[in-house]
């Protein structure tokens, strides 16, 4: 049965139609890897056992036509409104916090006949790089249990690496499906804002977050990545930022026809040896199967991570100041050190916002026309794999990276409103996980993924050794 859940989602759903597991089934292998793996991962915060039986009964029950992803194994990450389950966003200020409605990511999973299996960890409000909060604790990395599985989306990638789940949803502002997708072994997509609608996240994402934020598609191959985008994608009349896109698949030929630019580092921080050398053996995959593939770096990336820490860091900040007012003693260590941050670069002015907010469109235009000449670009997800709960600095190359400079290979991505998909490509001198990040133009979701998945073909998901049943003790150092 532990193979069994490790299967990728595309395949647990061929051997549901062919008859040869249940429902029932599927849902008690993933109930023994939950209860066997979970109390050292914490990945899942709201799970019922009998819950999941009984979803499962009313699903094998159903003789009429079936959803596309009849009975597949699915988690949400607890800020995604999940009707009937804890969405606590990792916060004591939202303790019991039940929703009574879907959001409309997940009633359109629903509507697919997925098996819900629970909520999963997160940080605090998800202002963090690592998920741990007061409400539930750390979830750690099921390749280390020393290391972190990232943020925000930690909880949804441990869960989704070691076989707890077979897919999910995340959410992106900053990385947050990506970097947790790095750090596990894992891929995952940032949609383009919109094609998958946001409504029912929690915090929404309005303002500056209409632009950065997105809910995203995360499972152990980009073939499971794209068969979720498939059945979340779709303008949502109600979205002010959807798109009247339906899915569209381009062919191997138009996939071609798109120059991909690629680039190690963005030339003011150095990344791992390791991940220079993932980038280079994904552009080669990507050579040998008839793409052209050259070096090219937008030379915008710096002044989109500068804006991206103004509307994240300030911005979000100021967003969620009218909550947290005089309630900091029941706040968690890392998202005071969110606010800490954020209080050094001290509040926006009126007119600091409003030029912040014109300099982006005029800076995602002026990157998008660098772009029309390479319309795909491959690099790094981070400067560094996995690190460990409360690191905060690294040396590499001799030279000194901070924590919100190790990561901001995705940061730039999230102003610019791009897709970007992450693909696991090698590992790092300790066994960890090093994967890369292809990204594409907005709305072309599907580019990025079809791209994505050339290198996932010959890379792909390796499960971790905890998964595989190896003792926990034993991982523990």
């Amino acid at each position: 049965m532990t193979d069994l859940v490790l299967l990728p989602a595309s395949r647990q759903l061929e051997l549901l139609r062919s008859g040869e597991f249940s429902v029932l089934d599927l849902a008690e292998a993933h109930i023994r890897q939950i209860e066997r793996l979970n109390p050292t991962l914490n990945a899942l915060v709201d799970f019922d056992p009998e819950r999941v039986r009984e979803q499962a009964r009313r699903l094998d029950s159903q003789h009429e036509k079936k959803g596309p992803l009849h009975g597949l194994p699915v988690t949400m990450k607890s800020s995604i409104a999940t009707a009937g389950y804890r969405c606590e966003i990792g916060s004591l200020l939202h303790q019991g916090d039940v929703p009574r409605e879907d959001a409309v990511a997940v009633a359109r999973l629903r509507a697919a006949e997925t098996l819900i299996l629970g909520t999963t960890n997160c940080p605090e409000f998800l202002m963090a790089y690592e998920t741990d909060n007061l409400l539930h604790g750390a979830t750690h990395n099921p390749w280390d249990l020393e290391r972190s599985p990232g943020g925000s989306s930690g909880g949804e990638s441990a869960a989704i690496a070691a076989g707890l789940s077979a897919a999910g949803l995340g959410s992106d502002s900053g990385g947050s499906v990506r970097v947790p997708a790095h750090f596990t072994g894992i891929c995952s997509l940032k949609p383009t804002p919109g094609r998958v609608p946001g409504i029912g996240h929690l915090p929404p994402c309005v303002g500056p977050f209409s632009t950065l934020g997105a809910i995203g598609p995360m499972a152990r191959t980009i073939g499971d990545v794209t068969l979720l985008f498939r059945a979340l994608a779709g303008q949502d009349p109600h979205d002010p930022v959807s798109p009247p896109l339906p899915f569209r698949a381009p062919d191997a030929d138009a996939l071609r026809s798109h120059t991909i630019g690629f680039f190690e580092d963005d030339g003011l921080v150095p990344v791992t040896p390791e991940t220079r050398a993932a980038v280079n053996s994904a552009a080669q995959v990507l050579r040998a199967a008839g793409f052209r593939v050259e070096p090219f770096q937008p030379r915008t990336l710096e002044q989109l991570r500068k804006l991206w820490w103004t509307f994240f860091v300030q911005c979000g900040a100021m967003f969620y100041e009218p909550e947290i007012r005089g309630k900091r003693d029941r706040l968690s260590p890392i998202f005071l050190e969110f606010l800490e941050i954020a209080e050094e670069a001290g509040e926006l002015s009126a007119a600091e916002l409003l030029n912040a907010w014109a300099q982006s469109d005029l800076l995602r235009a002026k990157t998008l026309e660098e772009m029309r000449e390479y319309p795909v670009l491959l690099c790094p997800v981070a400067s560094i794999p996995a690190f460990r709960p409360g690191e905060r600095t690294w040396t590499i190359d001799g030279r000194s990276v901070a924590y919100l400079d190790a990561v901001r290979h995705t940061q730039w991505f999230n102003v610019l409103g791009a897709p970007a998909a992450v693909v696991p490509v090698s590992r790092s001198p300790e066994g960890l996980p090093i994967g890369v990040q292809i990204v594409a133009r907005p709305f072309e979701d599907e580019v990025a993924l079809g791209v994505a998945a050339v290198v996932d073909a010959a890379f792909g998901y390796r499960p971790p050794p905890l998964a595989m049943g190896g003792s926990v003790s034993r991982r523990l150092r």
